[in-house]
């Protein structure tokens, strides 16, 4: 075949592609009927037909009869590939699990509250454009559902419940939030006519008695705003509609009504270029009918909460029939149809009507670029070129949905996760208790690692053991078993946990011994608490245990004796020399003197000392709190010291630093110590959320050294905060 002769050929393949579909479909399904008692056939002649009437492309009208035929193999995607090429076979068969995955997914909904339900509801229509790889499958499960409520109303028996049910919540509004509003009124209107038959009977021969009429009423008024509008120089594009049974019902219940009270049953739009248009043509509709004050509304002074834009009045129009009118501009009638100024927002909000639901959320956002994306697909194979066929000139469009992922209980919940979430991740947003229990998982009823990234669909069971907490490799980056943020608090925060429950234990056990010791054990711990200065014996026993508290000290106010500072561990003794006027010099050489742990003086710090019982003078920084309270207790026990003469002696300092928590933190705050040649003789580190917060004790010459530290410090990536203690 010559070059010019292959871009017709390609045509001709994908303008025959339903045909080749159908015939290959039809033996497969000739005596093949449908749960809900249709034949197979039948329900995908008629499904490619409402496919056809909304511009779906060859591909999907195909797919009607190959996702029903998949069924009828047995390696359906082999089969499928081999005959109709690797796309169209994923298309069909990913109908086929969209609707596996929904059919158990809706039975998690059954019996729950309804705030739950209402979740529930919004949840599974997620998880149905979650699912859908190639977004074609969304109209495709559209018409499908259409054409088995056509199937149930003309066979003239009842349809289930929960199908009808699913229909009116689930797959309606999701119609409505794409755009395909003709399939959204028509199954609304045949579910509501399966679930309550005789109010749909009662409304539909109103409308039948009156039907001819209202629609020469409405051609009326358009004619006569189009010439008041064109009398004035104002270009607009005026249409007219009549409202459906269920939506007049959804309003009659709303608001109370009766049928003759509902005051939009005719409705005209008007969209014109400009606000000031807008205006102007309200008034010439006023000029032409009475309007009802009280149905005026402006929310174009007024937006709505979700930023829709519009004039809204009812008049009296011809023969005094209400009829409802709404002026916009093109911009904003695009806003409020395109899905992202979600007129579905207060469609949907309840029986009660409008209550500031918001729509511009990213997930809105997505919804809308779903839409734009369905319609790129039929614009793409509409304007396929001699090059390409439509077919190939449609490529799969990305998932907007791909940030996250929806995945099931084995009691069919649907938990929404980030994208690249963990059986541990899931685990933790059941139930923080299930997190640290978690074993293992089985996904799909396959045991996975936990470290296996979750795809939208799957169904999730988590093993757990009977008691235990989580692995410390899952704070590991690296390994890849945690992708939530709050879930890695979770497990930081179990260990913290530990490691206090485990230093209280320890001091309980010192505290205990030493009041045997001293034949206090019928003493109250809360009194003796409450005597140290801390607010309850547990804050004691941490303090000991963390050795923050130096039992000496307790052993001290046991007997009797005056508590010195309380906090802080004591260093080594050091020497002071006797200068005359009393005053002490600190040095090196003598035991006279110690340094406080609860503010760790060095030079060239103001420092004060305390004279002790028995432990010679306690030296402290001048503005340590624990000093200044002595001074007020004990003013005639306070002595005055300076720093002796500078030797090699060094003395320990404690500096705080606070940063995000990250992987390599420690490290990195470690070289800088390391670079600074400073020893670090002790550190103690704490997350809360995800911030670290970490003291280090480490040994100086002197404070000459600090400074240079600390702006290093400060330097490291992640790092808040980093001073002296």
């Amino acid at each position: 075949m010559n070059q010019s002769a292959k871009p017709g050929a390609a045509r001709d393949e994908a303008e025959a592609l339903p045909g080749r579909a159908r015939a290959f479909s039809a033996p497969l399904l000739a005596d093949v009927l449908l749960d809900s008692g249709e034949p197979a056939l039948q329900h995908a002649d008629a499904v490619q037909a409402i496919l056809a009437s909304i511009g779906a492309d060859e591909a999907t009208r195909a797919a009607a009869w190959l996702s029903l035929a998949a069924a009828q193999l047995s390696k359906p995607e082999e089969q499928l590939s081999k005959v109709f090429g690797r796309d169209n076979a994923r298309l069909a068969l990913e109908s086929r699990k969209l609707m596996g995955v929904f059919t158990l997914a809706r039975q998690g909904g059954a019996g729950s509250a309804a705030d739950s339900s209402t979740r529930h509801r919004e949840m599974l229509r997620r998880l149905l454009l979650a699912l859908s790889e190639d977004l074609r499958v969304i109209p495709l499960r559209l018409a499908s559902r259409l054409q088995s409520l056509r199937y149930f109303t003309l066979a003239g028996r009842g349809a289930p419940e929960d199908f009808v049910q699913t229909s009116l919540q689930i797959w309606a509004p999701l119609a409505n939030r794409l755009g395909l509003w003709q399939i959204k009124w028509e199954i609304e209107d045949l579910a509501f006519r399966l679930d309550r038959p005789a109010d749909y009977a009662r409304i539909a021969d109103w409308m039948h008695r009156r039907g001819a009429e209202h629609e020469a009423l409405i051609a009326q008024a358009g004619a006569r705003v189009r010439e008041a509008l064109a009398g004035q120089g104002i270009e607009a594009a005026v249409s007219g509609r009549r409202k459906h049974a269920y939506s007049i019902w959804r309003k009659m219940q709303g608001k109370s009504l009766e049928l003759d009270q509902v005051m939009d049953l005719l409705a005209l739009r008007i969209v014109v270029h400009t606000v000031d248009q807008c205006y102007a043509a309200l008034g010439l509709v006023h000029e032409l009918w009475s309007p009802l004050e009280a149905e005026y509304d402006d929310y174009i002074a007024r937006p709505k909460a979700n930023g829709y834009q519009s004039l809204h009045t009812v008049v009296r129009g011809p023969r005094e029939l209400p009829l409802e009118i709404q002026i916009r501009t093109q911009a904003m009638h695009e806003h409020a149809e395109q899905g992202v100024a979600a007129h579905w927002a207060y469609k949907e909000a309840g029986a009660q009507g409008y209550k500031g639901v918001v729509a511009a959320s990213s997930f809105d956002a997505k919804v809308a670029l779903a839409r734009q994306l369905l319609a790129w697909r039929g614009e793409l194979a509409g304007e396929a070129g001699d090059g390409a066929s439509p077919a190939q000139a449609a490529p799969a469009a990305g998932n907007p949905f791909d940030d996250r992922v929806y995945v099931l209980t084995p009691q069919a919940r649907i938990l929404e996760l980030d994208s690249g979430s963990t059986a541990v991740d899931f685990a933790y947003a059941v139930h923080t208790d299930l997190g640290h229990r978690c074993r293992g998982a089985r996904v799909d009823g396959a045991l996975v690692p936990l470290n296996t990234p979750l795809r939208s669909g799957q169904t999730v069971e988590i093993v757990a053991a009977k008691q235990g907490g989580p692995s410390r490799d899952w704070l590991n980056p690296e390994l890849g078993f945690l992708r939530s943020a709050r879930a890695r608090a979770k497990v930081r925060a179990w260990f913290n946990a530990q490691a206090l429950e485990q230093t209280t234990a320890h001091g309980r056990a010192q505290v205990d011994k030493l009041l045997q010791r001293e034949g206090r054990s019928g003493m109250s711990l809360h009194e003796l608490a409450s005597g140290l200065g801390l607010r309850s014996p547990e804050q004691l026993f941490e303090r000991v245990g963390s050795e923050n508290l130096p039992l000496r000290q307790v052993e001290t106010f046991l007997r009797g004796g005056e508590l010195a500072e309380s906090g802080g561990e004591e260093l080594e003794l050091r020497s002071a020399k006797a200068q005359p006027g009393g005053v002490l010099v600190v040095g090196v050489d003598a035991l006279l003197t110690q340094l406080a742990g609860c503010c760790k003086p060095a030079p060239p710090d103001a420092i004060c000392g305390f004279v002790t019982r028995g432990r010679g003078v306690s030296v402290h920084r001048a503005d340590c709190s624990n000093a200044r309270n002595l001074r007020q207790r004990h003013p005639e026990r306070v002595i005055p010291v300076t720093w002796g003469a500078r030797d090699s002696g060094v003395y320990a300092v404690d500096l705080m630093v606070e940063a995000a928590d990250r992987h390599g933190l420690l490290r990195d705050i470690s070289e800088v110590f390391s670079k600074q040649k400073l020893n670090v003789i002790g550190v103690r580190t704490q997350s809360r959320g995800d911030t670290a917060h970490m003291l280090f004790t480490v040994e100086l010459p002197g404070l000459e050294a600090l400074s240079s530290a600390l702006a290093q410090l400060r330097e490291v990536r992640g790092v808040r905060l980093a001073r002296r203690r």
